[in-house]
């Protein structure tokens, strides 16, 4: 869980493997590159991860026609990359690309129509507009509540309404959604996946805002003791968790 290197050494091998059984075309080979780009977006080498999507999406152009559901988990995965470079008109046309695609071919209660739902309301959050991340949030958790869903996706849905929340200056609902978010996780992963530190970092974000700066010390050690102990030294995620935990000790 969260053993991102690992990961890529088993794409890696898996690509050549099917790189010499396959043609060059083959969707399978896409789908290797779609891994890679997941991999890398998670560990925090946007170039590479924007470099394997590029190569996916080449196969996918060659072999599926346009609208194909193919090209659904690659825009989703483009818009994931342009939304952690911050370039955030990007990653919300590619998510809306995605949208359209599983629009057209899956039922409208479908769970990957909640997780774009969701991401579509971080990109609105990402660029001030609170209402419509809302809008779309609630989309996604009217999915993810009332349907058979991976509950890691309904956890990632509360803290983005957290996030949302707490921007707005709603501290109290952001920290329920927070709570939410952090039950199912604390539940389905590992003690010390990136998935938590994540969350950790934002509930110290939160109790820095509400000047309860021990809590708020608390959980951004934790943030970055899983970060130092799982990402690179230069991962953009660790690197914010330590100027926040400087920021928070400054206070003390």
């Amino acid at each position: 869980m969260g053993e991102y290197s690992k990961a890529l050494e088993y794409y890696e091998r898996s690509l050549k493997v099917r790189e010499k059984a396959l043609p060059p075309t083959h969707p399978d080979l896409a789908d290797s590159y779609l891994n890679f780009a997941a991999c890398y977006e998670k560990m925090g080498d946007y170039t590479a991860a924007l470099k394997a999507l590029k190569n996916a999406n080449k196969i996918q152009e060659k072999t599926f026609q346009e609208g194909n559901q193919a090209f659904a988990s690659t825009f989703s995965r483009y818009g994931r990359v342009y939304r952690d470079l911050k370039e955030y008109s990007k990653a919300l046309d590619y998510f809306e690309k995605c949208l359209k695609i599983w629009q057209k071919a899956l039922p409208e209660k479908h769970p990957y129509l909640a997780i774009t739902y969701s991401n579509i309301g971080d990109v609105h959050r990402l660029m001030g507009d609170y209402e419509k991340a809302l809008t779309f949030h609630k989309k996604a958790l009217n999915i993810q509540e009332n349907v058979k869903c991976n509950p890691l996706e309904c956890a990632t849905t509360y803290m983005n309404v957290g996030e949302t929340y707490r921007e707005m200056k709603d501290y109290t609902t952001a920290l329920s959604y927070y709570q939410k978010g952090l039950k199912i996780r604390e539940e389905k992963l590992a003690k010390n996946h990136p998935d938590l530190a994540v969350i950790y970092h934002n509930m110290s974000k939160l109790y820095f805002s509400t000047q309860k700066y021990s809590m708020a010390m608390k959980y951004v050690q934790q943030a970055v003791e899983i970060g130092q102990e799982k990402l690179s030294s230069t991962h953009p995620h660790l690197v914010e968790y330590r100027e926040t935990f400087e920021k928070i000790r400054k206070k003390q």
